[in-house]
């Protein structure tokens, strides 16, 4: 009688993952850790086929599935190379940045730089609706895509509709997903445009000098009042906008 060499309570051995998706891994791994920088050419598929040892049909299958991805870009007799990152926002439909980014298989995560209860400007007061000086909730979020900086949002908001907005987590959720949950979206007013950042938006973007950003300025409405207005700083060499009717 044959008896089983390993005691049934014993741990089953994890899975490896396929040769092909270990590749795929190490060059994202490379690229958002800064190794490998946008218009980089990689190293090549017999070298990557020497250093993983595999076939280089099982490089080519990597290599072909971030090219689909949009993150190599591959060129006929020249190699491949880190394209240039360019994320997308829909704007006909309102959605949560964290949403947006899942939506593209990749990670979410924000960093909460500044929740505060302070006065309106005039300027201010009266894009809300408000009176001049009138309390309001100022809030400064940074959103990363894969451990990469994409946006940071600069939100006003009116305490009249969202009284506990300085007691939430902005770690777990988005300020989109908190408002849309308890002031139900009555309309919304956009903008893009251009934009020299400050110096404090492009450190948190870690944007070169000189580089533009894409700004989209948004007020939003909710049971017959402003709910809130927000800028969006984007950097405009690895974002774009779209939309569709």
């Amino acid at each position: 009688m044959n008896f089983p060499t390993t005691s049934p309570d014993a741990a089953p051995r994890p899975k490896r993952a396929p040769a092909f998706q270990v590749i795929k891994e190490h060059v994202l791994r490379q690229i958002h850790e800064g190794r490998w920088r946008e218009g980089d050419a990689i190293p090549g598929e017999e070298a990557l086929a020497r250093e993983f040892g595999v076939s280089r049909m099982t490089v080519n299958r990597a290599l072909r599935e971030l090219s689909s991805e949009q993150v190599l870009e591959r060129v006929q007799g020249s190699g491949t190379f880190v394209a240039q990152q360019k994320f997308l926002a829909t704007l006909v439909e309102l959605r949560n940045i964290a949403d947006e980014i899942a939506a593209r298989g990749h990670r979410h995560s924000s960093e909460l730089q500044l929740l505060e209860r302070t006065r309106a400007s005039d300027a201010l007061a009266h894009r809300l609706g408000l009176a001049a000086r009138a309390p309001v909730f100022h809030s400064v979020i940074v959103h990363f895509e894969n451990g990469l900086p994409l946006q940071v949002e600069d939100r006003w908001v009116n305490p009249r509709v969202a009284p506990d907005y300085l007691a939430q987590d902005f770690t777990r959720g988005t300020p989109n997903a908190y408002l849309m949950k308890v002031a139900p979206l009555q309309g919304v007013d956009f903008e893009i445009e251009a934009d020299t950042p400050t110096e404090a938006v492009r450190q948190l973007l870690r944007m070169q000098a000189r580089e533009f950003c894409l700004v989209l300025r948004r007020t939003t409405y909710s049971m017959g009042q402003v709910a809130s207005v927000a800028a969006m700083w984007h950097p405009a060499k690895r974002y774009r906008f779209t939309g569709h009717i």
